[in-house]
């Protein structure tokens, strides 16, 4: 499958489009800072009206300050399992899972962990391991560097132990349970909207660029990578509908001003 550009979304279908959900990491953001280009598109969004939840691999606590100051409705972090969101100013979080749930896999987490450091010794816990709750993630290419083999090993050591692993494009993340980006896209959009997000599935684009992206490419009929996702497109078992021009935070812009575009000469 060969990529379409986010120039033959059809304007009619752009148009009808009423919320955006997006990865953050180099869909958002280059080098862990926000793009200067996504944070203003952000804000255009938010000013016309569209709700606007990113879901990531990413901790809790390294998502709490985002989830103050960017002009976003919430983050789901730890890939569906913690809900982030700026209420009045004070910042509010609620879990996927129980606490008496969440203290149990810890244990099976951590030794998880342990075993896939034993085994690659090469190997290194992401550096934002500390504000992690829910799950664990092994570095591949943030501050250290582990090849597709490596990737591929961490990868099945995690599912060997019982937990569910994806790789986004600076992590390999495990967790234990059923949730993952597309339960909690649905999750934050009933909580904060009390809106049904499959029933109104054509009307919300998913923009992203990496493998742990598949499932939401592929149960969304308007998704979009950022030209970056080339570097997977390969490995991934679903492709976005089209590809923006631009990398990172720019190409998140592109489908941001095709959207408002489009809903400008309704």
């Amino acid at each position: 499958m060969h990529p379409t550009p986010l120039a033959d979304w059809p304007l009619p279908e752009r148009a009808r489009i009423h919320g955006v959900l997006t990865d953050i990491d180099d869909t958002l953001t280059a080098d862990g800072a926000i793009a200067p280009e996504a944070g203003a598109a952000l804000r255009r969004l938010r000013a016309a009206g569209l709700p606007v939840f990113a879901v990531t691999g990413r901790p809790a606590g390294w998502s709490e300050p985002f989830a103050l100051a960017w002009p976003i409705d919430a983050i789901v972090a730890e890939n569906g399992a913690v809900a982030l969101w700026n209420e009045g100013g004070q910042l509010r979080k609620a879990y996927a899972q129980d606490a008496p749930t969440r203290a149990a896999n810890l244990t099976r987490l951590q030794a998880a962990a342990a075993r896939a450091l034993r085994e690659l010794p090469h190997a290194r816990l992401a550096t934002d391991s500390a504000g992690r709750e829910t799950d664990i993630a092994i570095d591949h290419s943030e501050h250290a560097h582990l090849s597709d083999a490596d990737i591929a090993r961490v990868v099945a050591i995690l599912r060997d132990e019982g937990l569910t692993a994806t790789v986004s494009s600076i992590h390999v993340n495990g967790w234990i349970g059923a949730h993952d980006k597309l339960s909690g896209a649905r999750w934050i959009v009933r909580e904060r909207l009390g809106r049904d997000l499959d029933a109104e599935i054509h009307h919300w684009v998913y923009v992203g660029d990496s493998t742990n992206d598949a499932a939401m490419f592929a149960r969304f009929p308007h998704s979009v990578g950022v030209a970056n996702i080339a570097r997977f497109w390969h490995q991934l078992a679903h492709h976005p509908r089209y590809v923006a021009p631009r990398e990172r935070g720019q190409g998140f812009a592109d489908v941001a001003e095709a959207v408002l575009a489009a809903r400008a000469d309704i």
